[in-house]
C-alpha cells in the first residue's frame, strides 16, 4: 500500500491565534490586522512601563482604564462593522494614552526637608511647619505635585504641598503649609513625602514615595509644682547605714592615711597634734564617713482599663505623673517612671520623660499589681513611690498593690476621680490622694490635701 503525504512542511508548534468569540470567528480575516496592531501596542506599553514606570494597574487612573477599555472596544467593533468613526475614536484614545506617558516618565528628584517649630509640644497647641524643597537633578524641574502625610502614626492623611518650578540645585521654602494641630497626647508622624506626576487629562498618575518619616512628640499637659521636698518627699538629705565610705556627707571617724587615699580628706589639725606628741613622726589622719543613700522616687501609672471609667482619666493620670517627674528633674532627685507599657530609669532630662509619656498607650501594661512589682525590680533602691491610678482602685486594691514594694518604702497613692473633691487620707501603710482635676495637683501635694 502506497501512502502519499503532503509535500508542504508544517511547524511542530501551532501558530498562536487570538481567541475570539464564536460570533466573530467568521470575520477573523478582517479583524486579524487590527488585533495584531493592538497586541503590538500593548507589548510596547508593557515594556515601557516595566522599564520606566510602576505596574500599569498602579499608573492608570479610573479615567485611564475607561479610555483604554473604550478604545479597545471601539477598535474591535469598528474593524468588524467597518465604522470609520469608531476606528478614529479608538485611535484618538490610544494616542491620548501614549502622549500621557510623556508626563509621567522619569523621576522627580526632590529632597523634602521638614522643620517644625518645635519637635516636642504640649497637648492642646498648634505647631507651624516649614517645608523646604531642593532640586537634586542636574536640570530644571517642572512643577510636580507633592503630598506630605501628616497625622497620628498609622493614620496619616496626605496634605498637598505647592511645589513651584525649581532650577538646578535650587531650594524653595514653603511657608504656607497648614499648621499641625496637636490636640491630644501622642506621636504625630510627618511623612513620608510623595511626588505625584500626572497628565493634564488625568489618564495616568504616577507616585514616588520618599520613605523618610519624622516624629512630632505631643506630651501631656503639666502643671508647675512646688519643690517636692516641701511636701511629697522628706528624706532629701539622705539616710545613712553602717557601711563605711571614704567620701560622703556623714563624718564618722579618723584613721591612718594609706597610699591611695585622697589628700583632700587629710585632717591636718589632728595630724599635727599626733606629730607634736611624737616628734619626727610622719603620721597623717584622714576622715572616714558613713555611706548615705539619697532619695529615689518611683512613679508608676496604671494602664489597666478596669481602673478607669473614662480614657480621659488615664490622660489626667499621665499629666499628674509627668508633672511630678518634671519637678523631680528640676530638683535633681533620682527618679524612675513607668507609664503603662513605657518606662524610663534614672530620669535626667525632660526629653526621655516626654517621649515615654507621649508613647504610652491606654489598656497596656497589664495588671497594676504586676506593673508595680515590675517597677520595683526596675528601681531596687526606691525610697519613695507614687502610684497613680483611676477611681475604680479602692483601698483594698491599693493595699494589695502596695505589697509589691519593700516595707521601708514610703508609698503615696494618687487616685484620679473627677466625681470627688481633691483631698488626702493619711494612712500608716500609705497616703491616698484624690485628684479631681489637674490644676489641684500643686496644692494637693504641697499642703497634704485640698479640702
Amino acid at each position: 500500500m502506497n501512502l502519499t503525504y503532503p509535500t508542504g512542511r508544517r511547524s511542530s508548534a501551532p501558530r498562536s491565534r487570538l481567541r475570539l468569540p464564536q460570533a466573530l470567528r467568521r470575520h477573523e480575516t478582517r479583524l486579524r490586522p487590527a488585533a495584531d496592531a493592538i497586541l503590538r501596542i500593548a507589548r510596547v506599553g508593557r515594556d515601557l512601563s516595566a522599564r520606566y514606570l510602576a505596574p500599569p494597574s498602579r499608573v492608570l487612573t479610573g479615567a485611564g482604564r475607561g479610555v483604554l477599555l473604550g478604545s479597545l472596544t471601539a477598535w474591535l467593533v469598528g474593524a468588524h462593522f467597518g465604522w470609520l468613526e469608531l476606528t478614529v475614536a479608538a485611535t484618538a484614545g490610544f494616542i491620548s494614552i501614549l502622549l500621557s506617558i510623556a508626563f509621567v516618565l522619569g523621576r522627580a528628584p526632590v529632597r523634602v526637608t521638614v522643620r517644625p517649630e518645635r519637635w516636642r509640644v504640649p497637648a492642646g497647641e498648634t505647631v507651624d511647619l516649614t517645608v523646604e524643597l531642593t532640586n537634586r537633578a542636574q536640570r530644571m524641574l517642572l512643577p510636580v505635585g507633592l503630598e506630605l502625610a501628616v497625622g497620628p502614626v498609622g493614620n496619616q492623611q496626605p496634605v498637598a504641598v505647592p511645589a513651584p518650578r525649581l532650577g538646578r540645585d535650587q531650594s524653595v521654602i514653603v511657608d504656607d503649609f497648614p499648621p499641625i494641630s496637636a490636640e491630644r497626647r501622642g506621636v504625630i508622624a510627618i511623612g513620608p513625602a510623595t511626588t505625584v506626576r500626572a497628565d493634564p487629562l488625568g489618564l495616568l498618575r504616577r507616585t514616588v514615595q520618599w520613605p523618610e518619616v519624622k516624629e512630632l512628640i505631643v506630651y501631656p499637659r503639666t502643671v508647675p509644682l512646688s519643690p517636692l521636698g516641701a511636701g511629697l518627699l522628706h528624706d532629701l538629705e539622705g539616710r545613712t547605714d553602717e557601711q563605711i565610705s571614704p567620701s560622703d556627707l556623714d563624718f564618722h571617724t579618723l584613721r591612718d592615711y594609706v597610699r591611695g587615699d585622697d589628700r583632700r580628706h587629710i585632717h591636718w589639725r589632728s595630724s599635727a597634734r599626733v606629730g607634736s606628741l611624737a616628734p619626727g613622726s610622719q603620721r597623717f589622719l584622714v576622715r572616714q564617713f558613713l555611706q548615705t543613700h539619697s532619695t529615689h522616687l518611683l512613679i508608676a501609672v496604671d494602664g489597666d482599663v478596669a481602673s478607669y471609667t473614662d480614657p480621659d482619666q488615664f490622660e489626667t493620670a499621665i499629666s499628674a505623673a509627668a508633672s511630678v517627674a518634671r519637678r523631680a528633674i528640676e530638683d535633681r532627685i533620682g527618679a524612675t517612671i513607668v507609664v503603662a507599657d513605657r518606662q524610663v530609669r534614672d530620669l535626667t532630662d525632660e526629653a526621655a520623660l516626654f517621649d515615654a509619656c507621649a508613647r504610652a498607650r491606654f489598656a497596656t501594661g497589664g495588671d497594676f499589681g504586676a506593673l508595680v512589682a515590675r517597677s520595683a525590680g526596675l528601681a531596687p533602691h526606691t525610697s519613695v513611690a507614687l502610684l497613680v491610678t483611676g477611681p475604680n482602685a479602692d483601698g483594698a486594691r491599693l493595699r494589695q498593690v502596695r505589697g509589691g514594694l519593700r516595707p521601708e518604702v514610703a508609698v503615696n497613692a494618687l487616685r484620679v476621680d473627677p466625681a470627688k473633691r481633691s483631698g488626702v487620707v493619711p494612712g500608716t501603710a500609705m497616703n491616698v490622694y484624690t485628684l479631681a482635676q489637674l490644676p489641684d495637683l500643686r496644692a494637693l501635694l504641697a499642703s497634704g490635701g485640698v479640702r
